[in-house]
């Protein structure tokens, strides 16, 4: 694995020239770029210096703790970012379009009248270029979290019985992720039976599960910053051989989707993978959504896996297999792994078995 250099030097290196500039003011790109979490904070690179601008209940920690731009406790920003603009003689300035707001823009353009701002989708797309590329820390930190994930579950299985509400038992995994060591969960835990089980972004409910029934978890772990994403199906008491069945399709379609993953081909071909596999098992038309994503400071950032993807997969890339069948108003079936993108092909990060599980 290649040693990325860190990205505050990236848009250093790309800037056009002396007059020109870029400000992160997103919270995730901020700490991607500081390693600093912070709820506010204004990073502002020039040719040649970073400033990283925070108010008071951050300051003394982040001076402590950032080492690639100078700390500067924030005051009348305005004004100190005019400093800035002077002294770098700034006539240029790039924003993340992709997360910045029209608001956001307006007042930047009202408050520096005389400076240029670009709108353009370049500093996002230099920051999403590095960012699709894990780093080893990375890839310890997203395995950190998915370890986590994994104790959770066995946890939580062992708590599973008929009676239970999806809101209980939602309630029981986040505490566990918390329990086994994470920072936070990465996004809020789905946990769906019977007939909600073929919604895939279902909402926990008061429904109690019962036996006969799939209940589907879809969760996952953060862990310095970075997070885990993994679902698994449960059976509940004795299920249908038609449930069986359909299980038995969405594990053969992730199992194909896994051996097909590897560098240079498209996230589109491995959709398509998935989609013939349930195909030839008469299930594709339930299949309702993309293959899968990529996981890192965010549950879903890219690339992206489905029909009307545009990329091709590249070594040091973490991406979910997640396949899916959902039959309106009877059950439904998702199995998701995490992945990372070797030489060659892939390797697994989840360790859970996929296997059917009956409780």
């Amino acid at each position: 694995m290649k040693i990325k250099m860190s990205i505050i030097n990236n848009i250093m290196a790309e800037l056009h020239d002396s007059r020109h500039a870029a400000i992160v003011t997103s919270n995730v790109n901020r700490f991607y770029a500081t390693g600093f979490e912070s709820s506010t904070g204004t990073l502002f690179i020039t040719k040649e210096r970073a400033y990283f601008l925070v108010d008071a209940r951050y300051y003394e920690k982040a001076a402590e703790q950032i080492r690639d731009c100078k700390v500067v406790l924030q005051d009348d920003l305005t004004e100190q970012v005019l400093l800035i603009l002077n002294a770098h003689d700034v006539r240029l300035i790039s924003i993340e379009s992709k997360t910045m707001t029209v608001g956001e823009l307006s007042r930047y353009i009202e408050k520096f009248p005389n400076t240029d701002f670009d709108s353009t989708s370049w500093l996002s797309d230099i920051i999403e270029k590095q960012r699709i590329i894990k780093s080893e820390a990375e890839l310890g930190n997203i395995r950190a979290a998915q370890r986590i994930t994994e104790r959770a579950y066995t946890k939580v299985l062992d708590k599973l019985e008929p009676g239970l509400t999806e809101k209980q038992i939602a309630t029981l995994v986040t505490y566990y992720l918390l329990e086994m060591g994470g920072d936070d969960i990465a996004f809020p835990v789905i946990a769906a039976s019977g007939r909600n089980s073929a919604v895939p972004h279902a909402h926990p409910t008061n429904k109690t599960i019962e036996d006969g029934e799939f209940l589907i978890l879809d969760f996952g772990a953060v862990y310095k910053g970075y997070r885990s994403d993994m679902t698994r199906t449960i059976g509940l008491g004795n299920v249908s051989g038609e449930m069986r069945r359909v299980f038995g399709a969405v594990l053969g379609a992730h199992t194909d989707a896994m051996k097909a993953l590897r560098p240079d081909i498209s996230g589109k071909l491995v959709d398509n993978v998935a989609r013939s596999t349930l195909e030839a098992w008469g299930y594709e038309k339930y299949f309702s959504h993309g293959l899968g994503h990529g996981v890192g400071l965010q549950v879903h950032e890219a690339p992206t896996l489905s029909k009307k993807s545009d990329a091709t997969l590249r070594e040091g890339m973490v991406v979910t297999i997640e396949p899916g069948v959902y039959i309106p108003g009877n059950f439904g079936v998702r199995i998701e792994d995490m992945a990372y993108i070797t030489a060659n092909a892939c390797i697994g990060l989840t360790k859970t078995p996929k296997s059917l599980i009956c409780k």
